[in-house]
């Protein structure tokens, strides 16, 4: 699991306080470092309800906490934003989705483009994920053959 004193202080950072099942669902986002759905969450924290994960994952979203992904059909998709809590996502970046294994990849380092818009419309938030298939299981098909 990641370490409890940097999910302390992220959550403190934001102005979130810190009880056991934040930290908890905190940890299991850092560890996956990448984004999760709330069933990956559910299925990685047994111990916590859906509820106690849902009320966890809102107050994280509402404090600029995470980024709220569209998941397509699997759903929402929640992971750590390291940007300013104060605003819009700061720390936006292309996603990766691959349509065999339905993980989701992080390009921490690619950078999501910026987008003019007319006059009067006002942007929060952008994303940018790009789908196909994964190296491993363009890997596992290639050996299939």
């Amino acid at each position: 699991m990641a370490d409890r004193k940097e999910s302390i202080d992220l959550l403190n950072n934001a102005g979130i306080k810190a009880t056991g099942n934040r930290i908890l669902v905190l940890e299991t986002l850092l560890h996956r470092k990448g984004p999760m759905s709330m069933k990956d969450i559910e299925t990685e924290v047994p111990s916590l309800d859906k509820s106690s994960i849902f009320r966890c994952l809102s107050i994280m979203r509402e404090h600029d906490l995470l980024h709220a992904l569209d998941g397509g059909p699997e759903g929402i998709r929640y992971e750590v934003c390291r940007g300013h809590h104060d605003g819009p996502d700061s720390d936006e970046h292309i996603h990766f989705h691959c349509e065999v294994c339905k993980r989701t990849f992080c390009f921490e380092e690619l950078k999501v483009p910026r987008v003019k818009l007319p006059d009067n419309y006002t942007v929060h938030s952008t994303e940018h994920t790009v789908k196909g298939i994964c190296p491993d299981c363009k890997a596992k098909q290639k050996n299939q053959f």
